[in-house]
């Protein structure tokens, strides 16, 4: 398998699982409720800000490999629409799910050489420490995910 498969498994894994930790999200989150999803803990994020923001890098990324611009902005990553029912927490999570394998599917497809190219611009680096820094972020946050979990869990 050549290096954009490994990238996809990796990102798939910390999604849905088989990764080295094994700890995953969609395992993390399947019990989760849309009320202990938007609980605030201290200052924390909440977990549906969590998974919000890891979603919206791999959105940027997914936009400009369909030719657009890059427009995010960090100071944007963390405001969501409000969830105030289960149903909106799951469309949430649908929405996380299907864009993680659009994205693998996306990453599968790319050419080896495509990796060491420039991203955007000089200031990103290449296509390979983009990706690999979303996997990377992803499980940073998935920390903070099943920590926020368990205080939202503790009575």
């Amino acid at each position: 398998m050549n290096l954009p498969g490994q990238i996809a498994i990796q990102l798939r894994a910390v999604y849905f699982g088989g990764n080295w930790t094994a700890v995953n999200f969609k395992d993390s989150l399947k019990d989760v409720t849309w009320q202990q999803a938007t609980t605030k803990v201290h200052s924390f994020n909440t977990i549906a800000t969590l998974l919000f923001h890891t979603n919206y890098y791999m959105d940027a990324v997914t936009r400009v490999f369909n030719g657009k611009p890059i427009d995010s902005k960090d100071e944007y990553s963390f405001i969501h629409a409000p969830i105030t029912t289960e149903e909106e927490w799951k469309e949430l999570l649908d929405k996380t799910y299907t864009d993680v394998e659009n994205f693998a599917c996306i990453i599968e497809q790319l050419p080896e050489s495509k990796l060491w190219e420039t991203f955007v611009n000089e200031k990103y680096g290449n296509y390979y420490r983009n990706l690999t820094g979303i996997i990377e972020h992803c499980h940073y946050h998935l920390g903070q995910v099943v920590l926020i979990k368990k205080m939202v869990n503790t009575p």
